[in-house]
């Protein structure tokens, strides 16, 4: 069953999504949720945002002990993630910063 969270995070994803397609011709992202590290016994839920044509991905991880919070890495889809990920608070992340991570991430080198 998808929380609330989640369910508010894939709504973020999904209008910054349609707006990188009408935008940017070349940035087609590809966002994916992966609920299986309950399944392990891990308490979180991740969302990947990965572009095809850079291999760049955009990693967004949601905790049960810190429902406030979305960590997140700015790393690539044939690599591990770093055990480092930044922070942002779950009411400050809007469709325009996940849009603008998604346009400088991806179009960048």
């Amino acid at each position: 069953m998808i929380s609330k969270k989640l369910e508010t995070l894939c709504d973020i994803a999904a209008a910054s999504h349609a707006r990188i397609q009408k935008d940017f011709e070349d940035i087609n992202p590809v966002v994916g949720i992966n609920q299986k590290m309950r399944g392990i016994g891990l308490p979180v839920d991740a969302m990947t945002i990965d572009s095809p044509k850079t291999g760049k991905r955009i990693i967004l991880i949601l905790h049960d002990d810190h429902p406030d919070m979305i960590r997140y890495q700015f790393s690539f889809k044939d690599q591990d993630p770093d055990d480092k990920f930044e922070q942002i608070q779950f009411a400050e992340l809007t469709v325009d910063i996940l849009y603008d991570w998604m346009k400088t991430y991806f179009q960048g080198p």
